[in-house]
């Protein structure tokens, strides 16, 4: 059935060629030929009587700017003087723009030195620029941040994740343990940080004790 409908097109679409585009004596021969050609190159190569299925789009994968910018709720600062910045930079991280969103904190930086959240997002961000990896400049940015405020969970958190990210799973589990020793039992992040030190204790394996809390 669906032949006799893929002819009536083909016919019609001729037919429009001819008498509506008013295609000169000359030209029609050429207009039907490639007419021709296209209903046998759909018959060598389409199957017309296969069942439609429609091809699910493939997932994208989750950028880095996003994963980091809902990692950080619960520890930085969501309103205030350094969030627009925060903001600035999330943004041009979710595109890729990792440079961009690096110089962006720098420039917040200038006015908000003493910022734990711009700081940590630098380490992020200049993380992101080196391919998710720790540079000695990540580095750096998150122990401007600890120095700041020692309390703060945000810097340990994340150079953690860039450690391990790095490879470095030894050094990974040892700041996410102190980390975890001084959490409070109800802190917002305590059960991703379980969760991520069990995994990473796993794949280090049974050879690796994990570090002992620090006495109080």
């Amino acid at each position: 059935m669906i032949w006799l409908w893929i002819m009536l097109a083909a016919l019609l679409t001729i037919a429009a060629l001819f008498w509506l585009g008013k295609l000169p004596a000359t030209a029609r021969p050429l207009a039907g030929a490639a007419v021709m050609l296209g209903l046998v190159g759909y018959a060598m190569q389409a199957n017309p009587s296969l069942p439609g299925k429609p091809v699910a789009a493939p997932e994208e994968p989750e950028s880095f700017g996003e994963a980091i910018a809902d990692q950080r709720q619960g520890m930085s600062e969501r309103f205030g003087p350094a969030a627009q910045w925060l903001g600035m930079s999330d943004g041009f991280a979710r595109t890729g723009k990792t440079e961009l969103a690096a110089k962006t904190l720098e420039k917040g930086l200038e006015t908000y030195p003493d910022n734990v959240d711009l700081w940590v997002a630098l380490g992020n961000a200049l993380a992101a620029h080196s391919g998710g990896m720790m540079s000695p400049a990540a580095a750096l940015a998150f122990d401007e941040a600890a120095k700041r405020d020692p309390s703060h969970p945000a810097p340990p958190f994340f150079a953690g994740l860039a450690m391990a990210q790095s490879g470095d799973l030894k050094g990974a589990d040892a700041v996410w343990s102190r980390l975890l020793a001084r959490s409070p039992a109800d802190a917002p992040w305590r059960r991703d940080l379980e969760m991520r030190l069990a995994q990473l204790r796993q794949a280090l394996g049974p050879q690796v004790e994990p570090e002992a809390a620090p006495a109080s």
